[in-house]
Formats: structure tokens, C-alpha cells, sequence
């Protein structure tokens, strides 16, 4: 008689299966694009430390047509990223009642998206200046 086999449970593709799951893995994904980003937040601090030169020549490299291309994609998987962390918001604080109502978890995210909205455009104006 032989032994008795282990279940072994099917691990492939097991994101695929499930469109909350694949919706989580292209969340866990959009990592490597805040890497990426902050890589090329890092190039740019080191190329400014080579001289104006050397800065100038990354940022014509950035007004290529395949790196606002790039960038435009970098863009729309970190706001996607940066809109999952905010909508935890809600799952993570305890219930909020204003006038004996329960605050809607939506309005929230609302208020987090907009102040990070705001703070963006804020950024913006401050760096881009008159």
C-alpha cells in the first residue's frame, strides 16, 4: 500500500481568475512605476550636481516624444496607485457620525482626493512660479 498523497492546491494563475484579484495585482504592479519615477526624479538631482550642461541635456531628453509618452503612462498608473491608498481611507478609521448619521465612506475619499488634488496644484504654482 502507498502512502497518502498531499493535496497540493493549484497556485497558478490564480490572479487570473478573479477580477478583484487581477485589479490587486495591477495595484502591486504600479510599484515598479513609483520606482521608476523616483529613479528619474534621481537622475535629474544627479545630473544638476554635473553642472547646467548636463541638466539641460536631461531635460531635453525628457521633451522626447517616447518619454512624455513614458511619463504619461508613468502618470496613470501612480494615480491609480495613489487612488487605492485612498480609498483604504475608510477601512482603516472608525465610523465617523455627525449629526447622528454615519459619514458615507465615499466622502472620505472625496475629501482625501481633493486635498490631493489641491496640494498637487499647489506644488504646480509654487515650482512653476509667474
Amino acid at each position: 500500500m502507498s502512502a497518502p498523497r498531499t493535496y497540493v492546491r493549484p497556485m497558478q494563475g490564480w490572479w487570473r481568475r478573479n477580477a478583484f484579484y487581477r485589479w490587486y495585482m495591477l495595484r502591486e504592479l504600479t510599484c515598479i512605476a513609483v520606482f521608476a519615477y523616483g529613479l528619474e526624479l534621481l537622475t535629474g538631482l544627479w545630473r544638476l550636481t554635473q553642472g547646467r550642461d548636463a541638466f539641460e541635456a536631461w531635460r531635453a531628453a525628457l521633451a522626447a516624444p517616447l518619454a512624455i509618452a513614458a511619463n504619461g503612462l508613468v502618470f496613470a498608473l501612480i494615480a491609480y496607485h495613489a487612488w487605492t491608498w485612498l480609498a483604504v481611507i475608510p477601512k482603516t478609521m472608525p465610523f465617523v457620525r455627525l449629526g447622528g448619521r454615519r459619514v458615507p465612506d465615499t466622502l472620505f475619499v472625496a475629501l482625501a482626493f481633493g486635498a490631493a488634488v489641491v496640494a498637487s496644484i499647489l506644488v504646480f504654482v509654487l515650482v512653476a512660479g509667474p
